[in-house]
């Protein structure tokens, strides 16, 4: 497949790695040389400097003959004209482009987005997508990442395990005689440097970060395994009213009318806009370094602190301080990559990247076969994925164990006719199955394969 990808920043040099790793034809253009250059040096692929939405740029860029076009600049309205003279220009058949700005996104306008109006085949909205996976994690105590597939029946869901989990040193493959009416399934573990897709004979050390596939209606009842009580939050504070805070307040209150949720925004115009908007909330202005505003707000009595501001070192001190104060869970978010191994190693529980989040949003209408949901981890370091066998799908009619996936590939959950099912090695797939699991990077293409489906299918 033939991609141009319109923006180098973070987004953008991420897309463009993943899918020159995947065998893709990928063109990278933007105005800055030396993003340009980094681009073309570290991924050998082609890069080109130019305005990402003239016609002559996407002319140069190959756009004649490219599969599709992710506009992914700074930049939503060059983003929009990029995908726009793509397809009047072009025809390029599938267009994808980052919109930040939300009024554009208004239910109000959604006709602007039509194929006769501006043809934007996805429209993706970085703050909307974080707020919503932030709030998926809050609702799991103690979960790092929590990730839903096949309508929220099956959830990915990372854990740290401690020294009192209960399960810690015990062979994987002895977890279905401890609990043979439980459907949870490890499909991957962290240990220090090393991440792996574990066997068997594998077992969970205190430390690890541990990636469980669950039944979602059996998750109260795992979470106790992995010494994690069950509890619902009553107070959550919120850290930066911005658009990723006021999307997160206003999910949170639709999601949990209960919740005594609280908002501290420093810039005094920002909080009285947000105080309008939300229903419930208290919004409190105020800089949230200083201990007097996060005393106010109670964040010692809070189960979750989430600092979402635009300064990913101010959100890190917030975390920290609210640990401090007491605050059950601190949620920081971050852009800077290097900000993930330090989050790691100090009093900090959930690190939240948002380019992580954007390309897994991405990737999921890139991915060929039947892959209908990809969602990357470890900055790339693997892919959860789900994925639905038809008919003439090669992993269709085989006992999972003569597939050969050799520790490249784990299946967690096999969802039947809405039944959710564990896998063994004798599990046969079946026609339409949806199946839900995780693959190291290189072994992305063999997913791929395994749930293509032939032409003459159709």
């Amino acid at each position: 497949m033939k991609v141009v990808i319109c923006g180098a920043g973070l987004v953008g040099y991420h897309i463009a790695r993943y899918l020159a790793g995947a065998g893709h034809e990928v063109t990278v253009v933007d105005q800055r040389p030396e993003l340009v250059q980094k681009i073309g040096e570290s991924l050998d692929i082609r890069g080109l400097v130019g305005h990402a939405a003239h016609p002559s740029t996407l002319e140069q860029a190959g756009a004649e003959d490219a599969d599709m076009l992710i506009a992914v600049t700074h930049v939503d309205e060059v983003n929009m004209v990029a995908c726009q003279v793509a397809h009047s220009l072009f025809g390029v058949p599938t267009k994808i482009a980052r919109v930040r700005e939300q009024d554009y996104l208004k239910p109000r306008w959604r006709a602007l987005f039509r194929r006769s109006h501006l043809p934007i085949d996805v429209v993706i909205s970085p703050e909307v997508e974080v707020a919503r996976a932030v709030a998926l994690r809050l609702e799991v105590p103690g979960s790092l990442n929590v990730i839903s597939f096949v309508d929220d029946k099956v959830r990915l869901v990372a854990l740290r395990c401690l020294a009192e989990t209960p399960i810690v040193e015990t062979p994987l493959g002895g977890l279905t005689t401890l609990f043979p009416d439980l459907h949870v399934f490890v499909v991957a573990i962290a240990r220090g440097e090393r991440f792996f897709l574990p066997g068997p004979e594998d077992m969970l050390l205190a430390g690890d970060e541990v990636q469980i596939v669950v039944d979602s209606a059996h998750l109260n009842r795992v979470l106790p395994a992995f010494g994690y009580e069950v509890r619902e939050s009553e107070r959550v504070v919120i850290v930066g009213g911005g658009n990723i805070g006021l999307y997160l307040a206003q999910e949170l209150e639709s999601r949990h009318p209960a919740l005594n949720l609280k908002v501290v925004e420093r810039d005094g115009e920002r909080a009285t806009l947000v105080a309008e908007r939300l229903k419930r909330a208290i919004v409190l202005e105020g800089d949230a370094r200083e201990r007097e505003i996060l005393e106010e707000a109670h964040v010692g009595a809070a189960e979750a602190v989430v600092a979402v501001t635009n300064n990913e070192e101010v959100n890190v001190m917030v975390g920290l301080l609210a640990k401090q104060l007491g605050c059950r869970r601190a949620m920081v978010l971050y852009n800077n990559p290097n900000y993930r191994r330090l989050i790691e190693a100090i009093d900090v529980d959930v690190g939240i990247n948002p380019r992580e989040i954007t390309v897994s949003r991405i990737l999921q209408h890139v991915r060929r076969g039947r892959i209908t949901s990809v969602h990357t981890l470890r900055d790339g370091e693997a892919e959860a994925f789900e994925a639905e066998a038809l008919e003439t799908s090669p992993v269709v009619g085989r006992p999972l164990r003569d597939l050969r996936l050799a520790r490249t590939v784990v299946i967690g959950a096999v969802v039947r006719r809405g039944e959710v099912l564990m896998p063994r090695g004798d599990t046969v797939i079946a026609p339409g199955d949806r199946v839900v699991g995780v693959a190291r990077g290189e072994a992305v293409k063999r997913v791929e394969q395994l749930f293509a489906v032939r032409a003459d299918y159709f």
